[in-house]
């Protein structure tokens, strides 16, 4: 794939990240170098109300006529906010690539924010809110992160009732001019499309500004916390600990790692909690891995009397990784990552989304490297890893039944 990409740094300071495919659908995205990381406690949650705001109204067109114009051509369009970036992406047949562009280039140029939505929107949002809080998966995921780092990092990315109640108009506009200016912005589309016409596109309708971006510093701890609650019949658990940032070669030892101890059903602890004793249904894994933060979890759902059970195979398992671990089990989970990559390439709006994470890791370039690091992880990186997960050096959280 990587003879089909391209990347452009234009002279008004927009990013294009483009990949070329011959099947007649395209999807586009652009993204702002900027979300949960650069917020003070008091302003949480801003950057995830400017996504949402932005779909509610420009100078050009309504609310419903930016949905409408996207989906009366078979399209799809939507957002999301993350820790590093916000991003307003849509998919559609590629003869319709045209329309994607501008309407995307309206909301992220006109957008009114008017007073009347702002406040429909945040009702919206505090829905959110207690649709998070209320499905306990989701709500663990969320608070682990309050265990794995100081505020303001650490800090729910929706943000809380009172820093939503305390972000107005003003508020909105201020971080709106102030980030959402080509110098912080990527546009990433895979699709069948002209990569010079996007580029002329992006030349002739953004001019160049200066860019004022917060950093808050990241601090990392580790805690655990349980938390109980009525209402409830399964006990939600995570564990979780810090692994490499993305700018270190190790990184990709923690993805090697969080394959083989809870990457599907062949995976380790599945094996040890759900087949052989017994104890859970669900059981997931992952890393976030971020050129500013980076921690790996582990989730299991379980019955109230088996947490700690649970914890401790985990643990467990951990500690017989550092130990057995061989080259022949290494080599087999290498391939079964760098399929599960594979994959994930198939479907152009996942492969948008690849592109635009390794462009702010560092260059979308990247993405195409992940075969060749994925099989240079040394054993010795893998082991070293999963012995470091005891002690104080893991957090942990579990939702029970009270």
């Amino acid at each position: 794939m990587k003879k089909n990409f391209k990347r452009k740094v234009l002279k008004n300071g927009l990013t294009v990240v483009f990949e070329k495919r011959d099947i007649p659908v395209v999807s586009m995205a652009f993204a702002v170098r900027s979300g949960g990381i650069n917020e003070s406690i008091d302003e949480k949650g801003i950057s995830h109300f400017i996504e949402h705001m932005l779909y509610k109204g420009t100078k050009n067109r309504s609310s419903r006529q930016i949905a409408e114009e996207i989906e009366r051509k078979g399209g799809e369009i939507n957002g999301f906010t993350s820790e590093d970036l916000t991003a307003f992406y849509c998919k559609l047949p590629s003869k319709h690539a045209k329309v994607g562009l501008d309407v995307l280039t309206d909301i992220m140029k006109n957008s009114l924010f008017l007073e009347k939505e702002l406040e429909k929107e945040r009702k919206v949002i505090f829905e959110e809110i207690k649709m998070r809080k209320d499905n306990p998966q989701i709500y663990v995921s969320d608070k682990i992160q309050n265990l794995l780092y100081e505020t303001p990092f650490g800090s729910d990315l929706i943000g809380t009732y009172k820093s939503m109640n305390s972000i107005n108009r003003n508020k909105i506009l201020e971080r709106f001019e102030e980030v959402y200016v080509p110098e912080n912005m990527i546009l990433c589309v895979v699709g069948d499309c002209d990569f010079n016409k996007i580029v002329n596109f992006c030349e002739k309708n953004f001019e160049k500004k200066k860019v004022k971006n917060n950093s808050f510093k990241i601090i990392k701890k580790n805690l655990s916390k349980v938390e109980k609650r009525e209402g409830i019949n399964q006990a939600n658990l995570i564990l979780a600990f810090h692994s490499p940032l993305a700018k270190n070669e190790k990184s990709y030892a923690a993805e090697v790692l969080m394959t083989l101890m809870a990457g599907g059903m062949s995976s380790r602890l599945f094996h040890e909690i759900r087949e052989e004793r017994n104890l859970a249904y669900g059981i997931k894994g992952h890393t976030n891995i971020s050129k500013n933060y980076s921690y790996s979890i582990i989730y299991v759902g379980t019955t109230k009397d088996k947490v700690k059970k649970v914890k401790e195979l985990i643990l467990e398992e951990f500690h017989k990784v550092s130990k057995e671990l061989d080259e022949n089990e290494l080599n087999q989970v290498k391939e079964q990552l760098i399929g599960n990559h594979q994959i994930s390439m198939e479907d152009s709006q996942t492969q948008m989304i690849n592109l635009l994470l390794t462009e702010i890791e560092s260059n979308a370039s990247k993405f195409y490297d992940f075969e060749k690091k994925i099989s240079e992880v040394k054993l010795i990186d893998v082991k070293k890893l999963a012995s470091k997960v005891k002690g104080k050096n893991y957090s942990f959280f579990a939702l029970i039944p009270k």
